[in-house]
């Protein structure tokens, strides 16, 4: 920690070193990994405990998380990871590959065009994979 011109990239560079030598294996960590824990709720579930649950004329499932993404591409580079379980939960719940785009795009006007294409590059990455999958979007 002798590089004081960058206190965090020291401070991130110990932390590196004390995890592998508490375990080995964190050498190839990645946080991005957590997300395969977290498995998408169904459509049904998410109307359950989301939508139409609480009111029968309330928000269904799909706009809650079309405004949940709103909300996280305003907050920028810090929630790639949610944005990613977003627009997973989101195709679940019916919303389209249209939908979700316009909605990050929308977010260009209040939070600014880097946070904007920051959450379309990360939401990208959900829907190729999705496409991959062979489902549709």
């Amino acid at each position: 920690m002798s590089d004081a011109s960058n206190p965090f990239a020291a401070m991130m560079a110990q932390a590196q070193e004390m995890a592998k030598a508490m375990n080995p294996a964190l050498e190839s960590f990645s946080p991005k990994g957590f997300e395969t824990l977290w498995p998408t709720m169904p459509k049904e579930f998410m109307e359950m405990a989301f939508g139409k649950g609480v009111s029968k004329d309330g928000l269904d499932a799909k706009t809650r998380l079309l405004l949940t993404l709103a909300g996280l591409t305003m907050l920028g580079a810090q929630s790639d990871t949610q944005i990613r379980m977003t627009v997973r939960h989101a195709l679940e719940a019916g919303a389209t590959k249209d939908e979700i785009a316009e909605t990050i795009g929308m977010m260009s006007m209040f939070a600014g065009l880097p946070s904007m294409t920051r959450a379309m590059e990360t939401a990208r990455g959900v829907l190729d994979e999705h496409e991959e999958e062979g489902k549709e979007t």
